[in-house]
């Protein structure tokens, strides 16, 4: 979807070079532009693409994230790429003329709450109406670094070797190397940034996926596990970070009898469910928000999804057994699901 009206009404899809000419047009010399992003590999090279779109057609551009960059492999990625970035909660929206919000929209999380924004480009699905002066919104797209991509060939840019590095490591790891939703759109942004980038850089990247203290949560996964008809279940209790999560899911898919895998655990008050499928007959997008869609945000994609859930919801919902075991709870409501 790509329009450009505040309440997303229907519009007749414009060209790349139009939708490039719509969102240059908010800015001027005099603008003081903060992007701000939930920081991962697809939104830092989003932003890293927007803000040398932005170059000399705007005063300064600042990219802004709220969350904290734990994961080994997205610190490496803004350590190596010198990507410059200041924390949301440390800006005052006063200072900046134009607001953008890449790779997420503004209901995704509360901190986006207290800005006004001018433009939003992202590519996962539309939940809720998104009111901007400018909406670029594709969610057949497998991830933002591809529509970033079209908008630097658009604007004849060539990406220096940090940015082709990024916009190429996002669009593998948002489309999981292709094995996930992809359209033929992010294999040619793939095949035009391939040999820009720096594959040294990038495989370093790559590699720096935990460090030995994390560890421990594999143990723990292991000795939680449990397996029941082609899924796996494990509950962490508590994390430092999602990230572990994801790291553990996408790990018990990797056994051959695997075709779901289902890893829960506490963060910042929050009960995160991790969904991770083989995609092929069915989804777990819908399942998350069959599942936990009414108790906290749940969506995703065909195969993988997530959910998050206040803990403070959950009181009048846990059995006796599951208050010491969330990882009952989680099974449980996941039957239900599959059974509705």
């Amino acid at each position: 979807m790509a329009v450009n009206n505040p309440r997303l009404r229907s519009a007749k899809p414009r060209s790349i070079s139009e939708n490039l000419n719509k969102l240059l047009k908010l800015f001027d010399s005099k603008d003081r532009v903060l992007i701000t992003i939930d920081a991962d590999p697809d939104s830092l090279a989003s932003a890293m693409a927007l803000k040398r779109l932005l170059w000399r057609k705007a005063q300064s551009v600042t990219i802004a994230h709220f969350n904290e960059i734990v994961r080994f492999d997205n610190a490496t990625m803004v350590r190596l790429l010198k990507i410059p970035l200041v924390k949301l909660q440390q800006v005052d929206p006063k200072d900046f003329s134009k607001v953008l919000l890449v790779d997420s929209q503004p209901h995704h999380h509360e901190a986006f709450g207290d800005f006004t924004y001018d433009g939003v480009i992202d590519h996962h699905p539309v939940t809720m109406p998104v009111e901007a002066e400018f909406v670029d919104i594709r969610p057949n797209y497998g991830a933002t670094a591809s529509i970033m991509t079209e908008y630097l060939r658009s604007a004849k840019i060539r990406p220096s070797k940090s940015l082709a590095t990024a916009l190429l490591y996002a669009i593998r790891v948002d489309t999981h190397n292709f094995e996930l939703q992809a359209l033929e759109e992010d294999v040619k942004a793939f095949r035009y940034i391939f040999p820009l980038a720096n594959m040294n850089l990038l495989r370093k990247i790559e590699m720096s996926d935990m460090g030995i203290k994390d560890l421990r949560y594999f143990q723990q996964a292991l000795d939680n596990k449990r397996i029941t008809k082609g899924k796996i279940f494990s509950h962490l209790d508590t994390v430092h970070s999602t990230d572990i999560l994801v790291l553990v899911a996408d790990f018990f898919m990797r056994c051959h009898e695997v075709a779901w895998t289902i890893v829960s655990g506490v963060c910042n008050k929050n009960l995160v469910v991790v969904i991770r499928n083989d995609g092929f007959r069915k989804n777990a997008g819908n399942w998350a928000i069959k599942a936990f869609g009414k108790l906290g945000s749940a969506g995703g994609h065909r195969a993988m999804a997530r959910a998050e859930i206040p803990m403070a919801n959950l009181d009048s919902h846990l059995t006796k057994a599951e208050v010491s075991n969330l990882g009952r709870f989680v099974i449980r409501q996941f039957k239900k699901s599959v059974e509705s």
